[in-house]
Protein backbone atom coordinates (compact mmCIF):
# COMPACT_ATOMS: atom_id res chain seq x y z
CA UNK A 1 0.00 0.00 0.00
CA UNK A 2 1.59 3.28 -1.12
CA UNK A 3 -1.46 5.54 -1.39
CA UNK A 4 -2.45 7.22 1.87
CA UNK A 5 -6.21 7.00 1.38
CA UNK A 6 -5.84 3.31 0.59
CA UNK A 7 -3.91 2.87 3.86
CA UNK A 8 -6.25 4.84 6.14
CA UNK A 9 -9.35 3.23 4.58
CA UNK A 10 -7.87 -0.24 5.08
CA UNK A 11 -7.03 0.68 8.67
CA UNK A 12 -10.62 1.72 9.46
CA UNK A 13 -12.13 -1.37 7.85
CA UNK A 14 -9.72 -3.69 9.65
CA UNK A 15 -10.38 -1.95 12.97
CA UNK A 16 -14.08 -2.77 12.62
CA UNK A 17 -13.33 -6.40 11.83
CA UNK A 18 -11.11 -6.83 14.88
CA UNK A 19 -8.20 -8.30 12.95
CA UNK A 20 -4.79 -7.67 14.55
CA UNK A 21 -2.18 -8.28 11.83
CA UNK A 22 -0.17 -5.25 10.70
CA UNK A 23 2.41 -6.76 8.34
CA UNK A 24 0.77 -5.27 5.23
CA UNK A 25 1.24 -1.67 6.42
CA UNK A 26 4.32 0.45 5.59
CA UNK A 27 7.03 0.73 8.24
CA UNK A 28 7.84 4.31 7.24
CA UNK A 29 5.92 7.30 5.93
CA UNK A 30 7.21 10.71 4.87
CA UNK A 31 10.64 10.10 6.40
CA UNK A 32 9.52 8.93 9.87
CA UNK A 33 8.76 5.52 11.35
CA UNK A 34 5.15 4.40 11.02
CA UNK A 35 3.67 1.98 13.54
CA UNK A 36 0.15 0.50 13.43
CA UNK A 37 -1.64 -1.24 16.30
CA UNK A 38 -5.01 -2.96 16.47
CA UNK A 39 -4.27 -4.47 19.88
CA UNK A 40 -2.27 -7.38 21.20
CA UNK A 41 -3.98 -10.68 21.94
CA UNK A 42 -7.40 -9.04 21.65
CA UNK A 43 -8.77 -6.07 19.65
CA UNK A 44 -7.98 -2.70 21.22
CA UNK A 45 -10.79 -0.28 21.93
CA UNK A 46 -8.75 2.44 20.20
CA UNK A 47 -6.58 1.25 17.27
CA UNK A 48 -3.90 3.70 16.18
CA UNK A 49 -1.34 4.72 13.57
CA UNK A 50 1.67 6.62 14.93
CA UNK A 51 4.44 8.48 13.10
CA UNK A 52 7.57 8.41 15.23
CA UNK A 53 10.95 10.13 14.90
CA UNK A 54 13.91 7.69 14.93
CA UNK A 55 15.00 8.99 18.34
CA UNK A 56 11.71 8.03 20.01
CA UNK A 57 9.53 5.00 20.70
CA UNK A 58 5.78 4.48 20.79
CA UNK A 59 6.12 3.82 24.51
CA UNK A 60 8.20 6.93 25.18
CA UNK A 61 7.86 10.04 23.07
CA UNK A 62 5.57 12.52 21.35
CA UNK A 63 4.40 12.15 17.78
CA UNK A 64 1.48 12.62 15.36
CA UNK A 65 -1.02 9.79 15.72
CA UNK A 66 -4.38 8.70 14.34
CA UNK A 67 -6.62 7.41 17.13
CA UNK A 68 -9.81 5.63 16.07
CA UNK A 69 -12.49 5.85 18.76
CA UNK A 70 -14.67 3.12 17.28
CA UNK A 71 -17.49 3.44 19.80
CA UNK A 72 -17.78 7.15 18.97
CA UNK A 73 -17.28 6.68 15.18
CA UNK A 74 -14.57 9.34 15.40
CA UNK A 75 -11.05 9.42 14.00
CA UNK A 76 -8.71 11.88 15.70
CA UNK A 77 -5.47 13.07 14.13
CA UNK A 78 -3.65 14.13 17.27
CA UNK A 79 -0.53 15.68 18.68
CA UNK A 80 0.11 12.41 20.50
CA UNK A 81 1.81 11.93 23.86
CA UNK A 82 2.92 8.51 25.06
CA UNK A 83 0.95 7.16 27.99
CA UNK A 84 3.54 4.55 28.94
CA UNK A 85 6.55 6.65 29.87
CA UNK A 86 7.10 10.41 29.78
CA UNK A 87 9.74 11.77 27.43
CA UNK A 88 11.94 14.62 28.61
CA UNK A 89 10.54 16.87 25.86
CA UNK A 90 7.05 17.25 24.44
CA UNK A 91 5.05 19.38 22.02
CA UNK A 92 5.78 23.12 22.08
CA UNK A 93 3.86 25.29 24.52
CA UNK A 94 2.03 26.93 21.61
CA UNK A 95 0.28 23.62 20.92
CA UNK A 96 -0.58 22.81 24.52
CA UNK A 97 -1.90 26.30 25.22
CA UNK A 98 -4.07 26.63 22.12
CA UNK A 99 -5.31 23.10 21.45
CA UNK A 100 -7.93 20.96 23.19
CA UNK A 101 -6.98 17.68 24.76
CA UNK A 102 -8.92 14.67 23.53
CA UNK A 103 -10.52 14.40 26.97
CA UNK A 104 -11.78 18.00 26.74
CA UNK A 105 -12.86 17.58 23.13
CA UNK A 106 -15.20 14.69 23.86
CA UNK A 107 -16.25 16.25 27.18
CA UNK A 108 -16.57 12.76 28.64
CA UNK A 109 -14.30 10.06 29.97
CA UNK A 110 -12.38 8.34 27.18
CA UNK A 111 -10.72 4.97 27.78
CA UNK A 112 -7.25 6.08 26.65
CA UNK A 113 -5.08 8.86 25.23
CA UNK A 114 -7.13 11.67 26.76
CA UNK A 115 -4.03 13.80 27.39
CA UNK A 116 -3.07 13.99 23.71
CA UNK A 117 -4.12 17.08 21.74
CA UNK A 118 -6.61 17.25 18.85
CA UNK A 119 -5.32 18.48 15.50
CA UNK A 120 -8.22 17.25 13.35
CA UNK A 121 -11.36 15.28 14.19
CA UNK A 122 -13.34 13.35 11.60
CA UNK A 123 -16.68 11.65 12.01
CA UNK A 124 -16.54 8.37 10.12
CA UNK A 125 -19.37 6.86 8.08
CA UNK A 126 -18.39 3.35 7.04
CA UNK A 127 -20.48 2.53 3.99
CA UNK A 128 -20.52 -0.74 2.11
CA UNK A 129 -18.64 0.74 -0.83
CA UNK A 130 -17.29 4.05 0.47
CA UNK A 131 -15.90 5.54 3.66
CA UNK A 132 -16.99 9.09 4.36
CA UNK A 133 -14.86 11.48 6.42
CA UNK A 134 -16.70 14.49 7.87
CA UNK A 135 -14.94 17.31 9.72
CA UNK A 136 -16.51 17.28 13.16
CA UNK A 137 -16.15 21.03 13.69
CA UNK A 138 -18.22 22.15 10.67
CA UNK A 139 -19.81 18.99 9.20
CA UNK A 140 -18.03 19.47 5.88
CA UNK A 141 -16.90 16.47 3.86
CA UNK A 142 -13.13 15.92 4.04
CA UNK A 143 -11.88 15.02 0.57
CA UNK A 144 -8.96 12.75 -0.22
CA UNK A 145 -6.88 15.87 -0.81
CA UNK A 146 -7.95 17.27 2.59
CA UNK A 147 -6.99 14.07 4.42
CA UNK A 148 -3.57 13.95 2.77
CA UNK A 149 -3.01 17.67 3.38
CA UNK A 150 -3.93 17.39 7.08
CA UNK A 151 -1.44 14.57 7.57
CA UNK A 152 1.32 16.36 5.65
CA UNK A 153 0.78 19.52 7.72
CA UNK A 154 1.17 17.85 11.12
CA UNK A 155 4.07 15.68 9.91
CA UNK A 156 5.98 18.68 8.58
CA UNK A 157 5.38 20.54 11.84
CA UNK A 158 6.56 17.53 13.84
CA UNK A 159 9.72 17.08 11.79
CA UNK A 160 10.51 20.75 12.25
CA UNK A 161 10.03 20.51 16.04
CA UNK A 162 12.22 17.42 16.30
CA UNK A 163 14.89 18.92 14.04
CA UNK A 164 15.09 22.01 16.25
CA UNK A 165 15.56 19.81 19.33
CA UNK A 166 18.34 17.78 17.77
CA UNK A 167 20.40 20.90 17.08
CA UNK A 168 20.51 21.65 20.82
CA UNK A 169 23.54 19.93 22.32
CA UNK A 170 21.84 19.50 25.70
CA UNK A 171 18.56 18.12 24.36
CA UNK A 172 17.32 14.62 25.04
CA UNK A 173 17.14 13.94 21.32
CA UNK A 174 20.72 15.03 20.76
CA UNK A 175 22.25 13.18 23.68
CA UNK A 176 19.88 10.21 23.64
CA UNK A 177 20.51 8.71 20.25
CA UNK A 178 18.96 5.67 21.79
CA UNK A 179 21.88 3.37 22.28
CA UNK A 180 21.20 -0.35 22.24
CA UNK A 181 20.31 -0.42 25.94
CA UNK A 182 17.56 2.13 25.40
CA UNK A 183 16.16 0.27 22.39
CA UNK A 184 16.45 -3.11 24.06
CA UNK A 185 13.27 -2.76 26.13
CA UNK A 186 11.14 -2.07 23.05
CA UNK A 187 12.83 -4.89 21.14
CA UNK A 188 12.10 -7.42 23.89
CA UNK A 189 8.43 -6.47 24.15
CA UNK A 190 7.83 -6.39 20.39
CA UNK A 191 9.57 -9.74 19.89
CA UNK A 192 8.37 -11.33 23.12
CA UNK A 193 7.24 -14.68 21.70
CA UNK A 194 10.61 -15.18 20.00
CA UNK A 195 12.65 -14.66 23.19
CA UNK A 196 13.51 -17.07 25.99
CA UNK A 197 11.25 -15.01 28.23
CA UNK A 198 8.25 -15.60 25.98
CA UNK A 199 8.55 -19.36 26.46
CA UNK A 200 7.79 -19.14 30.19
CA UNK A 201 6.08 -15.82 30.75
CA UNK A 202 3.16 -13.83 29.31
CA UNK A 203 2.88 -10.10 28.85
CA UNK A 204 -0.07 -8.48 30.61
CA UNK A 205 -2.89 -7.41 28.28
CA UNK A 206 -5.76 -5.13 29.25
CA UNK A 207 -8.56 -4.09 26.86
CA UNK A 208 -6.52 -5.49 24.01
CA UNK A 209 -3.54 -3.28 24.82
CA UNK A 210 -0.25 -4.44 26.39
CA UNK A 211 0.38 -2.73 29.75
CA UNK A 212 3.49 -4.68 30.72
CA UNK A 213 6.03 -2.17 29.46
CA UNK A 214 6.86 0.66 31.87
CA UNK A 215 4.19 -0.66 34.25
CA UNK A 216 3.27 2.23 36.51
CA UNK A 217 3.41 1.96 40.30
CA UNK A 218 3.34 4.63 43.00
CA UNK A 219 7.11 4.22 43.46
CA UNK A 220 8.10 4.38 39.79
CA UNK A 221 7.72 2.38 36.58
CA UNK A 222 8.72 -1.27 36.21
CA UNK A 223 10.57 -1.81 32.93
CA UNK A 224 8.54 -4.93 32.08
CA UNK A 225 6.00 -6.76 34.25
CA UNK A 226 5.02 -10.26 33.14
CA UNK A 227 3.29 -13.35 34.56
CA UNK A 228 4.39 -16.96 34.74
CA UNK A 229 2.42 -19.06 32.23
CA UNK A 230 1.96 -21.91 34.71
CA UNK A 231 1.78 -20.37 38.20
CA UNK A 232 0.40 -16.93 37.16
CA UNK A 233 2.83 -15.31 39.62
CA UNK A 234 4.28 -11.94 38.64
CA UNK A 235 7.76 -11.51 37.17
CA UNK A 236 9.49 -8.14 37.53
CA UNK A 237 12.00 -7.53 34.72
CA UNK A 238 14.53 -4.71 34.99
CA UNK A 239 17.13 -3.75 32.38
CA UNK A 240 20.55 -2.66 33.62
CA UNK A 241 20.66 0.56 31.63
CA UNK A 242 23.70 2.75 32.23
CA UNK A 243 23.60 2.19 36.00
CA UNK A 244 25.49 0.20 38.60
CA UNK A 245 24.64 -3.36 39.58
CA UNK A 246 23.78 -2.11 43.06
CA UNK A 247 21.30 0.40 41.66
CA UNK A 248 19.70 -2.25 39.44
CA UNK A 249 19.39 -4.79 42.25
CA UNK A 250 17.94 -2.18 44.60
CA UNK A 251 15.43 -1.11 41.98
CA UNK A 252 14.42 -4.68 41.17
CA UNK A 253 13.93 -5.77 44.78
CA UNK A 254 11.99 -2.60 45.58
CA UNK A 255 9.50 -3.34 42.80
CA UNK A 256 9.29 -7.00 43.86
CA UNK A 257 8.40 -5.83 47.35
CA UNK A 258 5.72 -3.55 45.90
CA UNK A 259 4.21 -6.49 43.98
CA UNK A 260 4.21 -8.63 47.13
CA UNK A 261 2.39 -5.91 49.06
CA UNK A 262 0.03 -4.45 46.44
CA UNK A 263 -0.71 -7.58 44.41
CA UNK A 264 -0.52 -10.08 47.28
CA UNK A 265 1.93 -12.25 45.34
CA UNK A 266 4.44 -13.83 47.74
CA UNK A 267 6.00 -15.84 44.91
CA UNK A 268 6.98 -12.88 42.75
CA UNK A 269 10.22 -13.40 40.85
CA UNK A 270 12.76 -11.00 39.44
CA UNK A 271 14.87 -10.90 36.28
CA UNK A 272 17.79 -8.59 35.46
CA UNK A 273 18.79 -8.18 31.82
CA UNK A 274 22.35 -6.92 31.41
CA UNK A 275 25.17 -6.72 28.89
CA UNK A 276 27.67 -8.28 31.28
CA UNK A 277 27.89 -10.16 34.57
CA UNK A 278 30.03 -8.73 37.37
CA UNK A 279 30.96 -9.82 40.89
CA UNK A 280 28.31 -7.63 42.49
CA UNK A 281 25.56 -9.44 40.61
CA UNK A 282 27.13 -12.79 41.36
CA UNK A 283 27.26 -12.20 45.12
CA UNK A 284 23.75 -10.76 45.22
CA UNK A 285 22.34 -13.85 43.52
CA UNK A 286 23.75 -16.05 46.28
CA UNK A 287 21.00 -14.73 48.59
CA UNK A 288 18.40 -13.61 46.06
CA UNK A 289 17.23 -17.07 45.07
CA UNK A 290 14.12 -15.75 43.29
CA UNK A 291 16.15 -13.53 40.94
CA UNK A 292 17.71 -14.50 37.59
CA UNK A 293 20.10 -12.69 35.27
CA UNK A 294 19.88 -12.81 31.48
CA UNK A 295 22.71 -11.50 29.30
CA UNK A 296 21.98 -9.99 25.91
CA UNK A 297 24.30 -10.09 22.94
CA UNK A 298 24.34 -8.00 19.79
CA UNK A 299 25.73 -9.41 16.58
CA UNK A 300 25.99 -8.17 13.02
CA UNK A 301 27.74 -9.08 9.82
CA UNK A 302 29.27 -7.08 7.01
CA UNK A 303 28.83 -8.38 3.48
CA UNK A 304 30.89 -6.86 0.73
CA UNK A 305 28.85 -5.41 -2.08
CA UNK A 306 30.19 -6.52 -5.45
CA UNK A 307 29.19 -4.98 -8.73
CA UNK A 308 27.93 -7.56 -11.17
CA UNK A 309 29.71 -7.62 -14.47
CA UNK A 310 27.56 -6.68 -17.39
CA UNK A 311 27.31 -9.35 -20.05
CA UNK A 312 28.24 -7.89 -23.40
Amino acid sequence: MDNWMQIINAFLVQAQKGELKTSSYPKEWSGVKMKVSFGMGAPARIPWIAFIAPEMQASKGFYPVYLYYKELSTLILAYGISETEEFTKTWPVEIMNSTQTIQAYFDEDVPRYGDSYVFKAYRINLGAEKIEYIYANDNKIATEKDIESDLATILNYYKNVVSIEVTKTDSALSQGRFYMEKQLEDFIVHNWEKTELGKEYDLIIEDGEPISQQYKTDIGSIDILARDKKTKSYVVIELKKNQTSDDTIGQLTRYMGWIMDKKGDKNVRGIIIAADYDNKLQYALKVLHNVQVFLYKVSFTLDEFKIKETVQ
